[in-house]
């Protein structure tokens, strides 16, 4: 067995195990430099970030915006920079087709990831979601892609309905998460929903497998202790660390401008502790 192939399984089989209990925090990477800094930090797992990653290719966070390829390279990048799980932001799957996704799942498992998420967003105004029996197909497709290849990535199932906006939100991520979840996922994900009451009851109509909650925001009930007790398994961050590192970049350059001085450089990390950590040093 290669190198390559037993660290992978390795990630896989510790990106499962804290799925079984508890509650982790997984929060996204845009590039090699943050995973690495992430790892540093002590998290025990890293999920890519669409929208982050796009935004440092100056791109919207669409399907079209980037290249399904440009996105492969980009999974591999981070799955070699750390030894840390990698589950991997694969939005649509690239492909409308079951079969379609299916092969593009496979391209994804061989980037060395251990979770790869597909959603039944379409990224088309005129039909924001694919339809139901579609959408289920296509996590079905991705199961077995998966088991095709023998290494045991996780598949997280995630339904946009609230982030789309639909009014019927509620409604359809239930109905869908539950499909998804006999349709082969390990984890269910309906990204958007922030009220407790909400993501308890997703907590028990998919369990026993487990649940991610996003968290984008700060929010006066949402914590990683009331999670953990509603029955919450896994909280993912988006672009969240992304957006807060421009935000940092976008306060201390507007500050140079504004003021033709210097302050809006303070508390900036020091050089030799990034050059130390990137050097290996730590």
């Amino acid at each position: 067995m290669s190198d390559a192939r037993q660290k992978q399984l390795s990630a896989c089989e510790q990106f499962h195990r804290l799925h079984a209990s508890g509650c982790f925090l997984l929060p996204n990477p845009w590039d090699a430099g943050s995973a690495v800094y992430l790892q540093h930090l002590g998290y025990q797992a890293l999920a890519t970030t669409s929208s982050g990653f796009a935004f440092t290719k100056a791109k919207p966070d669409t399907v079209t915006a980037l290249h399904r390829d440009t996105v492969l390279a980009h999974f591999r990048e981070l799955a070699a920079a750390t030894t840390l799980p990698v589950s991997a932001d694969f939005q649509s799957g690239y492909a409308d087709a079951p079969e379609d996704v299916a092969a593009n799942v496979t391209l994804a498992v061989a980037t060395g990831i251990a979770g790869v998420s597909i959603e039944d967003s379409t990224g088309r105004a005129e039909q924001p979601l694919y339809d139901t029996e579609l959408a289920i197909a296509r996590i079905k497709a991705a199961r077995q892609a998966i088991d095709a290849t023998g290494i045991p990535v996780v598949l997280t199932a995630r339904c946009e309905a609230w982030l789309i906006g639909d009014p019927d939100a509620s409604r359809i991520a239930r109905e869908r998460l539950v499909a998804f979840a006999a349709a082969g996922a390990d984890c269910l994900f309906a990204p958007g929903v922030s009220d407790l009451d909400e993501i308890t009851t997703l907590v028990q109509l998919v369990a026993p497998k487990p649940l991610n909650v996003l968290v984008f925001a700060p929010s006066p009930t949402l914590s990683l202790a009331t999670l953990s007790a509603a029955g919450v398994r896994r909280i993912s961050l988006g672009a969240a660390l992304a957006r807060v590192a421009w935000g940092a970049f976008d306060r201390a350059a507007r500050g140079l401008l504004a003021t033709g001085n210097f302050d809006a450089l303070e508390g900036a990390l020091p050089f030799a502790e990034l050059n130390g950590l990137f050097s290996g040093e730590r």
